[in-house]
């Protein structure tokens, strides 16, 4: 099935679940917690009653980032979907309720993901898994000032963790700086001589990897960073840039870019210029099949990402117990029949069990006590993590997840690189 009939199901089906949630919200006591209910008990924030919580996501349903984007709704609504068919999730007051998702389509536009915000902060309990540093970071501020919980977002941004900065907010990937790092830390330990050029987005999103990398080779006197060049999110080509990094010299190319297809056309460019570096990719742009496959990476002599959860498209992924669970519950409920070629899909399916944990912690229906019991969570492993990994939100400045662990691409998927080369 194509990308982009993917993404037509996946709008169509979010758009049903739209009309339930605003009709859920409707049920709902009003007020952010705090009052108290007729019972004596604290009243229910929006988006809650005693059989449902509706959470909100706003995230890149169409668009050059629509890939991943489609990924972050299907993930989370295959895991919710399967445990409200099991007959919905125990909270910790007693309740079981049916948990609903409510997403809208933001294109990867900051002035797009305010307004889904603004339009859904009244009637959702939470926001939640949404795509993005820029599209987050348009309605950070509003989310405090409003106090609606932007849970477990899809961004490297350390901004999002801190509790000072972002007391509703808290990533869940790693933070672009722990990726950086990782790469510059492997490259040190080599003992070799290396020449590294580097382009990366010019936001908080490229500086994050650089700063992470620089840091990982600290005192390594092996290391040379021979050119630093950057790009705009909004560009269309980065040929350019290519061209200037392929006159460096340089072995190790840190390709710092968040967006799909100039992965795949800087690949391509490199091998058109016949510059072969080894390559260092994030991990949200570092997909076997959507950008290595097209990219033409095997001509490189290595690839590598950074990675906590296990890949869709490893070859015995579906032959394992909790794969096969994955995939049937993503079909299913998800309403995304093929195997993931982005990460996306596990994560936001990891996003969900994770909110699992919180709501049985939870002992009031309010955002309040939502946030307190957020950052609660300390050693859970999710399912389709891999070994060394867990969840831990206790942890102020880091996200949900913060250790990863360097791969290098195999021809077909990754495996773990623990040296280089």
């Amino acid at each position: 099935m194509s990308t982009n009939r993917r993404m037509r199901r996946a709008a169509a089906v979010v758009a049903g679940i739209g009309i339930v949630a605003v009709l859920a919200a409707g049920c709902a006591r009003g007020g952010g917690g705090g009052d108290r209910s007729d019972d004596g008990g604290a009243a229910a924030s929006p988006g809650i009653d005693d059989t449902s919580i509706t959470l909100g996501i706003t995230t890149p349903l169409s668009g050059a980032t629509a890939g991943p984007g489609t990924c972050t709704v299907a993930g989370i609504t295959a895991y919710f979907g399967a445990k409200n068919a099991a007959g919905g999730v125990e909270f910790g007051d007693g309740k079981t309720r049916e948990v609903k998702i409510e997403a809208l389509d933001d294109e990867y536009d900051p002035q797009k993901a305010k307004s889904n915000y603004d339009q859904l902060k009244s009637s959702v309990f939470a926001m939640t898994a949404g795509l993005g540093t820029p599209t987050n970071r348009a309605w950070r501020e509003a989310a405090t000032a409003d106090e609606v919980p932007q849970a477990l977002i899809m961004t490297g941004d350390p901004i999002f963790s801190s509790v000072e900065e972002s007391p509703w907010s808290l990533g869940f990937v790693p933070i672009y700086q722990n990726e950086g790092q990782a790469f510059g830390e492997l490259l040190a330990s080599s003992g070799d001589e290396h020449k590294v050029a580097i382009l990366s987005q010019n936001d908080d999103y490229g500086e994050g990897y650089v700063e992470g990398f620089k840091k990982g080779i600290e005192g390594a006197d092996n290391i040379q960073i021979v050119k630093e060049l950057t790009y705009e999110s909004t560009d269309t080509s980065v040929d350019a840039q290519l061209t200037e990094l392929a006159g460096s010299g340089a072995d190790v190319f840190f390709d710092a870019m968040s967006i799909t297809p100039l992965v795949i056309s800087s690949l391509q460019k490199a091998q058109e210029l016949g510059w072969l570096p080894s390559w260092f990719l994030p991990s949200n742009t570092s997909s076997p099949t959507a950008i290595l496959e097209p990219g033409g990476a095997a001509a490189f002599p290595g690839v590598y990402t950074v990675a906590f959860a296990q890949s869709a498209s490893a070859p015995t992924f579906a032959e394992s117990e909790a794969g096969s669970t994955f995939l049937s519950d993503l079909k299913q409920y998800g309403n995304y029949p093929d195997t993931p070629a982005f990460p996306h899909c596990v994560w936001s399916y990891q996003v969900g069990a994770t909110l699992d944990q919180v709501f049985q912690k939870m002992t009031e229906p309010t955002r309040e006590d939502f946030m307190k019991q957020l950052r609660s969570v300390s050693g859970y492993t999710a399912p389709l993590m891999l070994d060394g990994s867990s969840v831990d939100t206790t942890q102020d400045g880091q996200p949900a997840v913060s250790t990863v662990q360097v791969q290098k691409y195999n021809g077909k998927g990754y495996a773990p690189a623990e040296s280089w080369g």
